[in-house]
């Protein structure tokens, strides 16, 4: 089977959805944050393992922490997840935290304060220009 066959992207977007819904409601962990999006899911062809990438809105420490509960709960994750999906295998979860979304709010953050100050440059220039 081919890794990014119709098969394998099915079988990533429903591990996907079932691990939200999981995380959002089945887990009572005080140290998952709930602010806490499964944001990318790769199942392996053979369904033996996946990485499920974790984005947590918080500071570090709450990152932290959220993978942790996350990975002490990977026996009931999987045993939930096995009786949600009907798979031949059950994979075995890894937890990765994924930063990109801080990363893109930063860039963001960026690109605002550098169009803000190259318009401050343009006025700048038009008023010694018009004196």
């Amino acid at each position: 089977m081919r890794k990014n066959s119709i098969k394998n992207t099915r079988v990533n977007s429903e591990v996907q959805r079932e691990l939200s819904n999981i995380i959002r409601s089945e887990i009572k962990d005080p140290r998952i944050h709930p602010l806490t999006s499964v944001v990318m899911v790769e199942v392996a062809p053979d369904l033996k393992t996946c990485k499920a990438y974790i984005s947590v809105l918080g500071d570090d420490e709450a990152r932290k922490s959220t993978i942790e509960g996350l990975n002490s709960a990977v026996g009931f994750i999987r045993r939930q997840l096995a009786g949600n999906l009907n798979l031949r295998n059950t994979p075995e979860i890894r937890f990765i935290p994924d930063q990109s979304i801080e990363y893109g709010i930063h860039m963001s953050k960026l690109i605002r304060e550098n169009a803000g100050n190259s318009a401050q440059d343009e006025e700048r220039e038009q008023n010694e220009e018009n004196q």
